[in-house]
């Protein structure tokens, strides 16, 4: 799609962005309102499992769709994503209880995994690299744009209107990017008829599933050496080594295992992974010491995260353009990545809205220059055919990285807000023996995380109280919110030093001048370039 037209192109953009904005504003939608959202469905406990599911199933949709869509064009895996993900979000909406609703979200991942894998490689099929850096930085914007808006009015509605209108109410969007991509987009497939890794396909779902089921269990639902735990590790190990048994001798393999040989593709998918364990890990936490520590409502709390996501949409935009004009793109992630370890070495330390914007606004800025370098890093370091299967590592890398690091960090928050939570309520005792037994037992119905983001039924619930109990039960909470300040700096500790890891692996990343045309290169540069040390050259 290289050779056509500049109008054409920028018509096939416009179907593009739109499909990615439908997709980016139902998942930030949600992102302020999540916690109240599963606190009124009573499942906190299952609350990162309404994470996890979305981003297994996008994970496993987005590597087998990478390859099927350099076999067979770019356009139906865009539609059926956006139907797929049309049909999530109605169920979600229509769910009754924290178990449907976990089913509906990954319904609605598979869409998500489908769209964002087939949507940026597409910009590949149109732009050559180097023109690409700068629409990379746009489709990030895309994504911060909504997040601008998203949270801010996810929590208005989650205020003043049903929960159910958060997952319904940009449907009609949806039909918008469905019509656009159907007219817009071009039907270009690679004209040959190729076999299918279906067995490939199978090992690699057996690989990740067990894998993430492993973290997400190990614990809380079981202990790390239970059987259950070293069971699905153990299927893991096995079918991967299967996997990769296949892989490497398949005609036309899901994954092609070669890629990993070249340096380039291979260190920016560790650090998009190890950077994706401590960013997603921590990021999701936010939301619970806006509004469980600080007691900000879910409108407010959105006017709080803004500032990060407008700086993230300046910085990534800035930094695509200057990647487009330079051909170079290390620098950036090497300025970028320290300054989100500075944001999130703050975050640790939030006593405060304000320092909590600051810190927030810090870490955007950080995520603007850093994050788009290594999607166009590797799909620079590759021919053109195998955009599609390259791309599809990056983001199963990433997404692997966020699955298992908000796993991890999940751990890590029960583990320390079960030792934190008991020493409140220890605080909170001799208080506590003074008033009515039955006061305060009803109090203590209260003594746990999720209680604090129900702001509202908190002020029902004092008023209810007795005037001599009222004192008591506000420094019961009081107490509760240190709890989970203090168990949230833990985790904001272990997201800022897990990225410390992935700066260090920014300086192993090699970087090859961004080519200037899609068209193959020559045979001994792209032998070179299993190695990560070719050299473009520029094809015209």
């Amino acid at each position: 799609m290289e050779h056509l037209s500049s109008k054409r192109k920028m018509t096939i953009m416009i179907a593009i962005m739109a499909a990615m904005f439908f997709a980016a504003i139902n998942q930030t939608i949600t992102s302020t309102a999540m916690p109240r959202i599963i606190a009124i469905l009573d499942g906190m406990d299952y609350y990162t499992w309404t994470i996890n599911i979305y981003l297994l199933t996008s994970t496993i949709a987005t590597v087998l769709v990478g390859k099927l869509s350099d076999m067979y064009g770019r356009k139906p895996f865009l539609l059926v994503g956006i139907l797929l993900f049309m049909i999530g979000a109605f169920l979600t909406g229509t769910s009754s209880d924290v178990y449907q609703f976990i089913l509906y979200r990954g319904i609605q991942g598979i869409g998500a995994g489908i769209i964002q894998s087939t949507a940026i490689t597409a910009v590949g099929d149109l732009f050559a690299p180097r023109e690409r850096g700068k629409w990379m930085g746009i489709m990030m914007s895309i994504f911060g744009f909504s997040s601008v808006i998203g949270p801010l009015l996810g929590g208005y509605l989650i205020d003043h209107m049903d929960w159910h209108w958060l997952f319904w109410i940009f449907l009609p969007i949806g039909f918008i990017a469905l019509a656009l991509i159907w007219t817009m987009f071009p039907k270009i497939t690679n004209g040959q008829r190729q076999s299918v890794d279906y067995l490939g396909s199978l090992f690699m779902t057996t690989t990740l599933v067990p894998l993430l089921l492993a973290f997400s269990w190990a614990g809380t639902e079981y202990k790390w050496g239970s059987p259950q735990i070293l069971g699905l590790l153990a299927v893991t190990i096995v079918s991967g080594v299967i996997f990769v048994f296949i892989e490497s001798k398949a005609k036309n393999p899901i994954m092609p295992m070669h890629l990993f040989k070249n340096n380039v593709v291979t260190v920016s998918n560790l650090i998009g992974f190890i950077m994706n364990f401590g960013m997603m890990g921590a990021m999701i936490y936010i939301s619970f010491f806006v509004q469980g520590v600080i007691g900000i409502s879910p409108t407010y709390a959105g006017y709080v995260t803004m500032p990060m996501s407008i700086v993230m949409v300046i910085a990534s935009t800035l930094t695509g353009q200057w990647m487009a004009k330079t051909g170079k793109y290390k620098r950036y992630a090497l300025i970028g990545t320290p300054i989100m370890i500075l944001g999130m070495a703050m975050m640790v330390y939030m006593d405060s809205v304000l320092m909590a914007v600051l810190a927030m606004i810090i870490f955007g800025f950080g995520i603007g220059l850093g994050m788009p370098v290594f999607s166009l890093a590797t799909q620079n370091a590759v021919s053109h055919k195998e955009l599609g299967a390259v791309t599809a590592s990056t983001q199963l890398f990433r997404n692997l990285g966020g699955t298992i690091g908000i796993a991890v960090m999940g751990t890590v928050m029960a583990n320390n807000m079960t030792t934190n939570l008991k020493e409140s309520l220890n605080a909170s005792a001799p208080e506590l023996a003074k008033i009515d037994p039955k006061t305060a037992e009803q109090m203590l119905t209260f003594a746990n995380p999720q209680a604090l983001m129900n702001t509202p039924l908190l002020e029902k619930t004092q008023e209810s109280l007795p005037a001599s109990a009222q004192p008591v039960f506000v420094h019961m909470i009081d107490n509760i919110r240190d709890a989970l300040s203090n168990t949230l700096s833990t985790v904001f500790l272990t997201g800022t030093l897990v990225m410390v890891v992935a700066f260090i692996l920014v300086f192993f990343l090699k970087e090859i001048p961004l080519r200037t045309t899609n068209q193959e290169v020559k045979k001994e540069e792209e032998k070179r370039s299993d190695t990560g040390s070719m050299v473009a050259v520029e094809v015209s």
